[in-house]
C-alpha cells in the first residue's frame, strides 16, 4: 500500500510499480472512439513515452499502445496509486505551505471513489470531466506541490504540469487551464483526437479546478431549482404532493432525489445505469427502487405501498420508508430503466385516463456527451449501448437521435396537457435540436427554446442579484468544525437578512433555512465541505467570520473557500449561464477570462479557466478559484477584495445586458463602495424612436 507520502515523490520508477491493469470494483468511463490516424496513434504513444526516461520505454510503450487502442486513451494504470484516494487531514501533507496542501487535500477529494464517477479514469462528473489526463500527470502534481514555496506557481497547461515557476508570495499557487483550443478548432471531434493525443483536456467545471464536494453541491442548487420553479410555475411554496419527473443519478444528476425531497415533493428519477443508482439508494438518497414501470405508476398516484423490506423483487429490495404519498409525504424514487419508457408510459396513462400525473418536469443526463456515455438511447440496452457507441458510432449517433425525438414527443403532449417542463443546463434541448425534435421557439433567438433553460425562467435572476453557489471545506477532516462554519454561516446570513429587500430576503431565507438542516441530512460526501447560495455581502462575511474563527482556534484548520463556476460571473454559457443575456453578447467570453485574471490578482490561492462545463465542449468558457482561509490578517485581505470582485465582476455584465435585478444590485453596490464605478446603461424608453430611424 503507497502512502502520502510516496506518492508526493514523483514518477516511481526504480523499480517501476506493477501494472495492475483496471480494477475491477469501481466502474470505468466508457470506451472513447477518437479515430486516430496511423501516425495520431504514433504520435498520442510518443506523447506518453515523454514523461519517462528512455530505459523504460520498451516496457511502457506496449502497454500504453494497448491502452490507446482498447480504452481510446492512454491513462497508465500502472501509475494509479493503491493508496486509498480521500481528503487526508490537512497536516498529513508532506508539504512546505499549507496552500499548497490545501490543493492536495481537494484533488484527492476529487478522485475518491465515493466521490468520482470513475477514479480510475481520473473522470470526477459528467462522463468526462477529467481532473487530469493520465495518472503521471497526478504524481508530478502531487510532487510538485510537496515541494513549492510562497514563491513558486504551479502551472497546468490541460492536466499536464508544466512546472514550478518563480512568482510573488501575492501571487496565486497555481494557474490553471483546461481546453483553451484555438476557437475554429474546438469542435467535439478535435477534443477527441487531442484528448487521446493527451494535449488537451475537459475539465468540466469543478473537476478539473479540484473544486468538486461531491452531489452536495448540486443537492443545494436542485433544491432551490424546484423549489423556485414551484413559486414561479405552481404559483406555491408548497410542494407537498407535487410530481417532479427526471432522469439521471451520476455523479452531479444524482443530486436530484435528495433536493426533491427536501423540497418536499414526489420524485420519480429514471436511471439505466445501476451501478449509480444502488449507490445512490446506499446512501440513502433515494428512498425507493424499482425497475417496473407498473409500480412507478402506482407510487406517483400515491397508492399505499405494503412493507416490502423483506421481500425481493425483480432483483431489488424494496425498502419502505413512508405509508401513502395521499397524506403527501415526500417520495424519492428510482427507476431503473430508460427516461423515454417512463415519459411515453406517463403519457399512456393521460391518454387513457385524462390524468396528468406529472407537474414538472427535466433531464439531467448528460448531454454535453451525447454520443460517449453521456445518454442512452431507449432502442439499446445498456450494455448494448456501451458495445456500439464505440464499435458502430455513425449507427449510435442515429440512434441516440432518435431517442431523443421519441423523448421529446412524449414530453411536447405532456405538456400541452399542462405539465412545466424546463431544460437542467445540460444541453438537452440543444442536442434535441440537433437531432430534429420539435423544440424550436416561433421567433426566438439562437439561445431560446420551446422550453426554458432553468437559468433562463428559474435562476437567471437569482444570479443577477448576485446570488451563487458559495462553498468550503474544512480541511482538518473533522465533522465539529463543519458544524461550526454551518452555524457561523446561519448566523450571519439571519443577522445580515432583516436589511434587505423583499426578493433577496426570500432568497436568505430559502438558505438559512437550508444551512441550518444540512447537517441532519447527512449530505457530506467525501470532504467535510458545505454549500449555499448567498450574494456578494453574504459572501465576503460569511469568509470573513470563518477566517476569524480559524484565527481564534474555534476552527481547528484551514478553510477552504469556493464556488461552483456555475454562478454569476464565473461562466459564459450561452444555453445555461447566460442564457438570459439578449444584447447580442450571449456568445462572448470576456467575463468569464476577466473572472479568471481578476481573481488570481485579487488573492485567490488557485484560479483556473476551462473550454466546456456542463453543456460541454466548445459551447462555454468558464472560470473558477480556490482561496485558503488560513486565519491570518492576509487571508481576509484577500477574501475581502477578492469575493466583491467575483460576484460584482457579473452583476455589471448582467446590468450592462439590461437585467433588471442586476442594475438594481450594483447600484446598492456602488453606494456601498464608493470605489467601484460601474458604467451604467440609458434604456431606450421609446421603441418608436428605433422604428422611426430604422425606416430612414
Amino acid at each position: 500500500m503507497s502512502t502520502l507520502k510516496e506518492i508526493c515523490s514523483g514518477l516511481p520508477l526504480n523499480p517501476l510499480p506493477p501494472n495492475r491493469g483496471r480494477y475491477p470494483n469501481v466502474p470505468h468511463a466508457p470506451i472513447r472512439t477518437p479515430n486516430l490516424t496511423a501516425e495520431e496513434e504514433r504520435l498520442a504513444l510518443r506523447n506518453a513515452l515523454r514523461y519517462f526516461p528512455p530505459s523504460h520505454h520498451a516496457t511502457l510503450a506496449p502497454e500504453f499502445a494497448q491502452e490507446l487502442r482498447q480504452y481510446g486513451h492512454i491513462y497508465m494504470y500502472r501509475f494509479c496509486p493503491t493508496l486509498r484516494m480521500r481528503a487526508y487531514p490537512i497536516d498529513q501533507y508532506p508539504c512546505h505551505t499549507r496552500q499548497a496542501a490545501a490543493m492536495m487535500l481537494m484533488i484527492m477529494n476529487n478522485l475518491d471513489p465515493a466521490v468520482a464517477q470513475f477514479p480510475q479514469e481520473l473522470v470526477t462528473y459528467g462522463g468526462n470531466g477529467q481532473v487530469f489526463s493520465n495518472w503521471a500527470q497526478f504524481r508530478l502534481v502531487m510532487h510538485y506541490l510537496s515541494e513549492m514555496t510562497e514563491e513558486q506557481t504551479l502551472v497546468m497547461y490541460s492536466g499536464h504540469p508544466m512546472g514550478l515557476f518563480p512568482s510573488l508570495p501575492s501571487s496565486p499557487r497555481a494557474i490553471i487551464t483546461n481546453g483553451m483550443v484555438i476557437p475554429n478548432y474546438s469542435s467535439r471531434d478535435q477534443y477527441e483526437k487531442m484528448f487521446a493525443l493527451g494535449v488537451s483536456m475537459y475539465g468540466q467545471m469543478t473537476a478539473g479546478s479540484y473544486c468538486y464536494i461531491g452531489p452536495q453541491g448540486i443537492v443545494h442548487g436542485t433544491m432551490l431549482t424546484v423549489l423556485n420553479a414551484g413559486r414561479r410555475y405552481l404559483g406555491s411554496d408548497d410542494l407537498r404532493g407535487r410530481v417532479f419527473v427526471t432522469s439521471g443519478l451520476g455523479g452531479m444528476s444524482g443530486a436530484q432525489a435528495k433536493a426533491a425531497v427536501i423540497a418536499g415533493c414526489v420524485s420519480v428519477i429514471a436511471e439505466v445505469d445501476e451501478a449509480p443508482l444502488r449507490k445512490r439508494h446506499e446512501q440513502g438518497w433515494l428512498m425507493e427502487v424499482t425497475s417496473s414501470l407498473d409500480q412507478c405508476i402506482k407510487r406517483i398516484r400515491r397508492i399505499p405501498q405494503v412493507n416490502l423490506s423483506a421481500v425481493k423483487v425483480t432483483n431489488y429490495y424494496f425498502v419502505s420508508y413512508r405509508e401513502a404519498k395521499s397524506a403527501k409525504t415526500p417520495l424519492s424514487l428510482g427507476y431503473h430503466g430508460n427516461v423515454v419508457d417512463l415519459w411515453e408510459r406517463i403519457l399512456l396513462e393521460f391518454e387513457r385516463t385524462g390524468e396528468l400525473l406529472v407537474d414538472l418536469g427535466s433531464d439531467q443526463t448528460s448531454l454535453h456527451n451525447p454520443y460517449n456515455g453521456g445518454y442512452y438511447p431507449v432502442q439499446l440496452s445498456f450494455h448494448q449501448a456501451n458495445q456500439f457507441m464505440s464499435t458502430d458510432p455513425d449507427r449510435f449517433r442515429n440512434v441516440v437521435q432518435e431517442s431523443l425525438r421519441r423523448q421529446i414527443k412524449a414530453i411536447n403532449k405532456l405538456a400541452d396537457a399542462g405539465m412545466h417542463f424546463w431544460d437542467y443546463g445540460n444541453a438537452f434541448l440543444l442536442e434535441a435540436q440537433r437531432a430534429g425534435a420539435e423544440v424550436q421557439k416561433v421567433g426566438g433567438g439562437a439561445t431560446e427554446f420551446r422550453y426554458p433553460s432553468y437559468v433562463q425562467h428559474i435562476m437567471g435572476d437569482i444570479f443577477s442579484l448576485g446570488f451563487g453557489p458559495f462553498r468550503w471545506v474544512c480541511t482538518s477532516g473533522d465533522p465539529r468544525d463543519l458544524a461550526v462554519t454551518d452555524n457561523i454561516a446561519a448566523t450571519v446570513l439571519e443577522e445580515m437578512s432583516a436589511n434587505v429587500p423583499d426578493r433577496v430576503k426570500q432568497q436568505y431565507n430559502d438558505n438559512i433555512h437550508w444551512i441550518r438542516e444540512a447537517g441532519k441530512h447527512k449530505m457530506v460526501v467525501g470532504s467535510q465541505a458545505r454549500i449555499l447560495y448567498s450574494d456578494q455581502k453574504g459572501r465576503v462575511s460569511i469568509a470573513l467570520a470563518i477566517n476569524q474563527a480559524v484565527a481564534d482556534g474555534n476552527v481547528s484548520a484551514p478553510v477552504v473557500i469556493s464556488r461552483d463556476h456555475h454562478d454569476v460571473s464565473g461562466t459564459d454559457s450561452p444555453f445555461r449561464e447566460t442564457s438570459n443575456v439578449y444584447d447580442g453578447s450571449v456568445f462572448c467570453a470576456d467575463m468569464a477570462v476577466q473572472n479568471f485574471v481578476g481573481d488570481a490578482f485579487r488573492g485567490a490561492t488557485w484560479v483556473a479557466l476551462h473550454n466546456g462545463g456542463g453543456v460541454g465542449w466548445g459551447e462555454v468558457i468558464n472560470g473558477g478559484f480556490g482561496l485558503v482561509l488560513d486565519g491570518s490578517d492576509e487571508a481576509a485581505k484577500r477574501a475581502r477584495l477578492m469575493l466583491n470582485w467575483d460576484v460584482s465582476n457579473g452583476v455589471a455584465r448582467r446590468c450592462w445586458s439590461g437585467n433588471s435585478n442586476a442594475y438594481e444590485t450594483i447600484q446598492r453596490t456602488m453606494e456601498e463602495n464608493r470605489q467601484l464605478h460601474v458604467t451604467m446603461p440609458f434604456p431606450v424608453q421609446d421603441e418608436h424612436v428605433l422604428d422611426r430611424a430604422l425606416q430612414g
